[in-house]
């Protein structure tokens, strides 16, 4: 039986970023599934097109590539999107899916990062290697891309989830803002600030919006409020722990499988 696995992320038109992130998470993944093989498609048509222009490379969308799969004769195929939580992007995979579903023998779409309340907790604990260094005056603000979508909220639960931690989660659109976030830091004494994404790649957000010297970035808005800050540009998909949890999900998945 010919297997593969279709690991969906929105992409990237940062190649330096894209190797440490994405391509190391698809990495992870072919080396515990060799039985399968690993094919990659993005959600947003926009880097597809900005990477075929600059780069002359051809990445599929999701409908692009399970048609692909099907014309290739595959009969297992398992989809592991590299999303951080279910909103637009998400559901964008599950919308090109749908038509794909009576296409295979087996057919199993997996889940984003943040889903289930295990998820949360595992997220929580991968941001320690982080934390341990920290003086008291110190904290973590990290950037959140938000969304328009119900599931804004996610980022929300996870912030309340971290209780004392000295970490912030705060989001470019949505909730929680950085202004509430700049007033709790100052209740709580902080006065160093470090600045990660909390985003799969360290991109276009982390590399303008979060970590420039612009007026608007949040860098510049975080020491104009008085803060040292310190900006890393570290993509979730770096941190192998986070790239445990993306195969914890597809080793569920493939578990369940096994039941039926």
């Amino acid at each position: 039986m010919k297997k593969a696995i279709l690991v969906v992320s929105f992409g990237t038109t940062y190649p330096e970023t894209r190797k440490k992130t994405i391509e190391a998470c698809e990495k992870r993944i072919v080396d515990a599934y060799p039985d399968y093989d690993v094919y990659r498609a993005f959600t947003s048509n926009m880097v597809i097109g900005r990477i075929k222009k600059q780069e002359g490379m051809s990445i599929n969308t999701t409908s692009q590539a399970l048609k692909m799969l099907k014309e290739q004769e595959y009969q297992e195929v398992i989809v592991q999107p590299l999303h951080v939580i279910t909103g637009s992007e998400y559901h964008k995979v599950l919308k090109q899916a749908e038509p794909f579903r009576g296409e295979f023998t087996k057919f199993k779409i997996s889940r984003p990062l943040l889903t289930y309340h295990r998820d949360y907790e595992k997220v929580i604990e991968s941001l320690d290697d982080l934390i341990s260094p920290l003086s008291a005056k110190e904290a973590i603000v990290l950037m959140a891309h938000g969304s328009e979508h119900a599931s804004f909220a996610t980022y929300a639960c996870l912030d309340h989830m971290l209780g004392d931690k000295p970490v912030e989660i705060c989001c470019v659109e949505s909730y929680p803002h950085l202004d509430d976030t700049i007033t709790s830091l100052k209740a709580a004494g902080k006065t160093t600030l470090h600045l990660y994404p909390f985003m799969l790649v360290a991109g276009d957000h982390a590399t303008n919006d979060m970590a420039s010297d612009d007026d608007d970035s949040w860098k510049s808005q975080l020491i104009r409020a008085g803060f040292n800050v310190e900006t890393h540009l570290v993509g979730l998909g770096e941190n192998k722990k986070i790239q445990a949890i993306y195969l914890s999900h597809l080793s569920e998945l493939m578990n369940e499988e096994e039941q039926e």
